[in-house]
């Protein structure tokens, strides 16, 4: 080593890969003291009640103990809550995310036995960061192709990019992040049959479900044969249980069994597991959150109908992307003045350009809704 060379800087940039150093952890506000309205989370607790009733099922677990066949139940749990159809299987991830991550890696062959390249993950964008981040830590090429301008899905230019890159996985968010909005199902199912035909995995994201008018399920459980190929995601974070990481795909028996070959053992802890189960067997307070939470969100779209310089966008989701229609920054300006006032949203205007002057609102509580209205109101 060079006299003058910092030890450390030297073994990072000796050991930790180039693509790694280049960019940025995923970024996560600080939301203390704040009215949190930035991640999509459900705003709501469980009742004092429930909250004593989980505790003593949470302190009888068996901490000393590796996770077991308790995961399974679990498992069976989430497969007869989402009414899986037969010969479909489901294995659990660390949230969504831990999913994404597994699926790449599940993937990332040296190079494509037909385009002789990398494997590509491919994408609509604007859409969920995660795609993107797990692709090029997993040593696969993200391809993004842009959505029309009212962030509708471009069929066309998904089919032409799915036949010239030949992916490995297609992503569909169902509804999407950060627009909110459900795709048009014709242009899903040939973006789907598009898929299949060059041997694509296609992996339906339906993060947001407990919020959304329609579910790929049913179309999957209508025509089996012609969706081998799709695998279909959830999460409980946005059931209510953000804090608990609980994602889960389903998909053919056949497929699942060999995508869960690369998920680490005991990768769902037993607390995660018990709360979980728990979620389930009070499935009908949850209902009645998001029930909540869709109500709130038609009020907020009611409600930013009527402010000047603000356009909602339609959303089956429990977010709302609204678009300032003034100066060509006024989204930053509006997140700093309602920072100020102690409610945190998310600034998405530099995500992607056509996102640009958008913010994405969370759907709160009633109060915590009432607190953001008077703020734009009188900010705008």
């Amino acid at each position: 080593m060079r006299q003058g060379t910092d030890p450390l800087a030297a073994l990072i940039a000796r050991r930790i890969r180039q693509d790694v150093q280049s960019v940025h952890a995923y970024a996560i506000q600080d939301s203390k003291g704040m009215v949190k309205l930035d991640a999509m989370e459900n705003p709501h607790r469980l009742s004092g009640a429930l909250q004593v009733e989980l505790g003593k099922r949470l302190g009888a677990v068996a901490l000393n103990r590796y996770p077991d066949d308790r995961v399974n139940d679990l498992r069976h749990a989430l497969a007869a809550y989402a009414d899986i159809p037969e010969g479909y299987d489901l294995m659990l991830g660390n949230g969504s995310d831990e999913l994404i991550s597994l699926l790449a890696q599940a993937c990332a062959v040296p190079q494509d036995a037909v385009t002789g390249k990398r494997p590509v993950v491919l994408a609509p964008e604007p859409g969920f960061v995660m795609y993107a981040i797990s692709a090029q830590f997993h040593g696969l090429t993200f391809v993004g192709v842009p959505l029309r301008a009212d962030f509708a899905l471009d069929a066309q230019a998904m089919v032409d990019a799915i036949a010239v890159h030949q992916p490995a996985i297609v992503y569909l968010a169902y509804p999407n992040n950060p627009t909110a909005n459900l795709w048009d199902s014709d242009s899903m199912a040939r973006v789907v049959a598009a898929a299949g035909e060059v041997g694509s995995l296609v992996v339906i994201d339906e993060a947001y479900q407990p919020f959304s008018s329609r579910t790929y399920r049913d179309v999957i459980a209508a025509q089996p044969q012609q969706h081998a190929h799709v695998l279909l995601m959830r999460t409980m974070s946005k059931f209510g249980l953000a804090g608990v990481r609980i994602g889960y795909l389903f998909g053919r028996r056949e497929l699942i069994a060999q995508i869960d070959k690369v998920r680490p053992p005991y990768n769902i802890s037993v607390l995660n597991t018990e709360c979980a189960l728990f979620a389930l067997e009070h499935a009908e307070v949850f209902a009645q959150q998001a029930a909540d939470i869709k109500a709130q969100r038609d009020r907020l779209q009611q409600a930013f109908s009527r402010l000047n310089g603000v356009q909602a966008c339609p959303s089956d989701a429990n977010m709302i992307l609204l678009r300032l229609t003034g100066e060509a920054d006024e989204a930053g300006a509006v997140f700093e003045a309602l920072k100020s006032r102690g409610i945190l949203v998310k600034n998405v205007s530099k995500m992607h350009p056509l996102l640009r002057n958008c913010l994405r609102v969370t759907v709160g509580t009633a109060p915590e809704n009432d607190r953001l209205l008077a703020a734009l109101q009188e900010i705008l």
